[in-house]
């Protein structure tokens, strides 16, 4: 069965390029019978907006969405990264690591996809782990690749174009990059649709994948919604949330957004008869290359 799931930050209310992921990964699932899974990414309680949880989930129940399974949280979790962490520590393929943002930007190191790349300095001269101490995983020349539905093939090599990467920070909070491949890991996730933005991300997951001995979701970034200045829409772009009064107005505006259905949609009524449309109409991701 196809396990599809939308995995929201709870750093704000849902904007415009939240609901277009949400309806690209709801449709992907739910149009072939599957299962779509509502996560809360929380696993950073350092950018954790007050209340936003709950307006999140309020917001995906006002327009229309249905889950499957009871809603996860990451801030629930940490035992279970903590058990990942353990094995690839027990495997001699993390490290501790105390070298400041500033230490790294001032060593000359090369650069890679996201800037530049860890020069390996706590590998090479190693320290006594403590508890201020982040946690690095350690990166091969290993090419990691993977046929993205959206965006095509995508290959990086670990070592020269990622690096040495923290799955713990010094703080105690686990890595966006560990925890997601756990969750997907652990609930049984086929197929991953989400932004553009992440693309980069996924070579990362993958090699953790491969590390933990979990297997590997299919993969789909669709385009960003950008703003007019050619912006991705958030909260530091500061992303108007959605509408309460709106909502099949702006769900069709989502539909048309996605090149997956028929381009003049009929008017509808009333949520579900919206929602049978989509999922009837709804065409395979890869049409959207």
């Amino acid at each position: 069965m196809i396990v599809g799931r939308f995995a929201p930050s709870p750093t704000g209310p849902l904007h415009f390029g939240s609901l277009v992921a949400a309806v690209a990964s709801y449709c992907d699932a739910k149009s072939r019978g599957g299962k779509w899974l509502l996560r809360i990414e929380d696993v950073d309680q350092t950018r954790k907006m007050a209340g936003a949880s709950e307006e999140i989930i309020h917001t995906l129940e006002h327009y229309g969405f249905v889950w499957d399974d009871e809603i996860t949280y990451q801030s629930q979790r940490t035992a279970l990264y903590e058990v990942a962490l353990n094995r690839l520590r027990d495997k001699y393929l993390a490290y501790p690591c105390t070298c400041s943002r500033k230490e790294i930007a001032d060593s000359s190191s090369m650069h890679g996809i996201e800037g530049v790349i860890y020069p390996g300095t706590c590998l090479s001269h190693p320290i006594k782990h403590d508890s201020t101490a982040a946690w690095r995983l350690k990166t091969t020349e290993s090419l990691i690749s993977f046929q993205d539905l959206v965006q095509g093939r995508i290959q990086h090599n670990m070592a020269r174009e990622i690096g040495d990467f923290v799955i713990k920070r010094s703080d105690g909070l686990y890595s966006y990059q560990l925890a997601v491949v756990v969750d997907d890991a652990l609930q049984g996730v086929t197929h991953v649709v989400r932004g553009a933005d992440l693309l980069n991300s996924t070579t990362r997951q993958i090699y953790l994948q491969q590390l933990l001995g979990y297997p590997t979701p299919v993969y789909a970034h669709i385009p960003l919604v950008l703003n007019a200045d050619g912006q991705k829409l958030s909260k530091q772009t500061l992303a108007e949330s959605l509408p309460k009064d709106e909502v099949i107005a702006t769900l069709l505006k989502a539909f048309r957004f996605l090149p997956n259905f028929p381009t003049h949609p009929q008017a509808f009524k009333t949520l579900p008869d919206l929602w049978q449309w989509a999922l009837d109409n709804w065409q395979p991701l890869d049409s959207i290359r």
